[in-house]
């Protein structure tokens, strides 16, 4: 597999949308899985680990959104999501668990195969920078390892989550728009910037010691977001 490219299992239970998405993801050179309900795609799972997950939120038995659950639980692989148009509480509910990114439908496969495309890109560019480690008091970050400390446990962040700090941490004490940190952290020069609120709330209830009274991420009003450090 190449720099851009990967192993993605695609979950969803249209047999059309899957032929169509997997078409599209094999002519990007990724190699493609394709199961149609979530305790399927958490078998699979279990037994080869994907190097991204393409998620249908609306599935029979177990649906999306517990299956992202799940999946957070014991990974951190990207998950592209596919929602429905309007949904929106489902697409914040989805990022709320983890996911890293999302594409309404009906959506056009190619954007699609650039989503999964940009989303492998960025967490292995990321993984390959040389070994650097931030620190803010009790908060380590490793960014060759990927790992992230808080008074010396070790915390659970998703890609996204993980790329965000690391950039917090790399700017201190500047103040970054939604649509600043939506280009530098996700790479996207257009999309919906309650992505960036979202993660932004995520975040702040792992690395603050109360997320309601943020120390070390501040809202800068009308701006966006600023981080000051811990106390």
């Amino acid at each position: 597999m190449g720099e851009t490219t990967g192993r993605v299992l695609v979950v969803d239970d249209d047999v059309t949308v899957r032929d169509v998405v997997r078409r599209y993801l094999e002519l990007a050179g990724h190699e493609v899985e394709l199961v149609g309900d979530g305790e399927s795609a958490l078998r699979r799972f279990a037994e080869r680990e994907p190097d991204l997950v393409v998620l249908d939120l609306m599935l029979p038995g177990v649906d999306g959104l517990e299956v992202c659950r799940r999946l957070r639980v014991r990974s951190a692989v990207p998950v592209v999501m596919l929602t429905a148009l309007g949904e929106e509480e489902d697409r914040i509910a989805g990022l709320q668990l983890g996911a890293d990114d999302y594409v309404t439908k009906p959506f056009s496969p190619r954007e699609l195969a650039l989503r999964v495309t940009s989303v492998l890109r960025r967490s292995r560019v990321a993984a390959s920078r040389s070994a650097s480690v931030l620190t803010d008091g009790g908060l380590r970050v490793d960014v060759g390892a990927r790992s992230a400390w808080l008074d010396g446990r070790e915390m659970s962040l998703t890609t996204r989550e993980f790329d965000l700090l690391a950039f917090f941490l790399t700017h201190p004490g500047t103040a970054f728009s939604r649509g600043e940190l939506l280009s530098r952290v996700w790479g996207w020069e257009f999309g919906d910037q309650s992505t960036v609120t979202v993660h932004v709330r995520r975040l702040r209830e792992k690395v603050e010691v109360d997320s309601a009274r943020p120390v070390r991420i501040a809202t800068v009003w009308g701006v966006g977001y600023r981080y000051d450090g811990g106390a």
